[in-house]
């Protein structure tokens, strides 16, 4: 009976025939399948490995489990037939995700929540803004500080008129040219 194998973390470069020789050094398989992407054609990482020995196909998991191949360790394991994945088994386009509760649902163990009426409440939020909150309870100004003037305002008309000097005023600038000691 032919087991069927499952290699992972394929090169996207590599091809059919350099898989085929690579394998070959613990067992002629009997066929290779190297799906590729339906939108873009190329390959997706992955192949499943057919050999009619079932000795075979157990040494090439023992042996080539881990191994480099073009510079990517190979994942090699036996095929698990489309029956005993679940149906929630398979990871949604993209990659996969991290399993984590949707949001608003209980933790595990805690009885269900039953709303009275109305729609829920929005979100509280968390972060930056609990914090600014506090500030402003505590009587910090919400916004920029308004300018308030209080001295005293000039039109344009009394920039150009200039009093009178006074008589008093010592000119030291003047007094210094009088002043100079001669050499």
């Amino acid at each position: 009976m032919a087991v069927r194998l499952f290699i992972g973390n394929l090169p996207y470069a590599a091809t059919e025939a350099e898989l085929r020789q690579h394998l070959s050094v613990v067992g002629e398989p009997t066929q290779i399948l190297m799906p590729v992407d339906r939108e873009t054609g190329r390959p997706r990482g992955f192949a499943f490995v057919e050999f009619a020995d079932p000795a075979a196909a157990q040494e090439t998991i023992r042996r080539l489990d881990g191994q480099p191949f073009l510079g990517r360790s190979l994942s090699v394991s036996e095929a698990r037939a489309r029956e005993d994945r679940g149906p929630g088994d398979r990871p949604p386009m993209g990659g996969p995700r991290p399993l984590r509760p949707p949001l608003g649902a209980a933790p595990a163990g805690s009885p269900p929540r039953e709303r009275a009426f109305g729609p829920p409440a929005p979100p509280r939020r968390q972060g930056a803004g609990a914090s600014r909150k506090h500030r402003t309870e505590r009587g910090a100004p919400r916004g920029p500080i308004p300018i308030r003037s209080g001295g005293r305002l000039y039109a344009v008309e009394d920039e150009g008129e200039v009093g009178p000097e006074p008589e008093d005023f010592d000119d030291v600038a003047k007094r210094a040219d009088e002043e100079l000691p001669e050499d």
